[in-house]
C-alpha cells in the first residue's frame, strides 16, 4: 500500500493527501518561483492529480503569466493564500505540490536543482547536486518507473502530451 502524506496551507482552511511519493522532485531556481514565493527558490514534487485528495476546504486557481506561454496556475487557499500546487500547461493529470505544504517535508530532498542560471549567489547548492541552468531532459533523469507513472497518468486523462 501506498505511503499518504498530509499536507495543507499556513490556516488550515485547506488539507489535502497525497497519495505514495513523488514521481521526482525540483527544486526551482528561475526568478518567476523567486517573485511568486517570496524567497530563494519552490520545491516542486511533480505528482499524479488522482493522488492528491482534498480533505478540507477547496483551493482557488490563480493564472500566472510564463515566459514560456504556457498557463500555469497556482492553487491557492482563498484565505491565507499558501500555494498549495501548480498546474503547468493546465494539463490536470499532473500537479507540482508545493513540498513545503507537506507535514513531512524534510523527507523530500530534490532531485534536480533547475535553472540555477538565476540562483541567487548566496544560495549553496549540495555538493553533486544534479543541476541545470535551464531544464533537463526528463527521459534522462526521470527514473524508469516515474516515467512510466507519468505516462500512465496521461493516457488515463486521455492527454496528447
Amino acid at each position: 500500500m501506498d505511503e499518504i502524506f498530509e499536507g495543507g496551507c499556513f490556516c488550515g482552511g485547506v488539507r489535502y493527501r497525497m497519495h505514495g511519493r513523488p514521481m521526482f522532485i525540483h527544486c526551482c531556481h528561475c526568478t518567476d518561483c523567486q517573485r511568486q514565493t517570496g524567497g530563494a527558490f519552490a520545491i516542486n514534487a511533480l505528482v499524479e492529480a488522482d493522488r492528491v485528495e482534498l480533505t478540507q476546504g477547496e483551493p482557488v486557481a490563480v493564472a500566472m503569466k510564463t515566459d514560456s506561454g504556457f498557463p500555469h496556475d497556482i492553487y491557492r487557499c482563498s484565505e491565507c493564500q499558501t500555494a498549495l500546487w501548480s498546474d503547468y500547461g493546465r494539463r490536470k493529470w499532473m500537479l507540482f505540490i508545493r513540498v513545503s505544504t507537506l507535514e513531512k517535508r524534510a523527507e523530500f530532498m530534490p532531485d534536480v536543482h533547475i535553472f540555477t542560471r538565476s540562483k541567487l549567489p548566496w544560495v549553496q547548492l549540495p555538493e553533486n547536486a544534479n543541476a541545470f541552468e535551464v531544464y533537463y531532459s526528463t527521459k534522462e533523469m526521470w527514473p524508469a518507473t516515474s516515467l512510466e507513472r507519468r505516462e500512465a497518468a496521461r493516457i488515463r486523462a486521455g492527454a496528447s502530451r
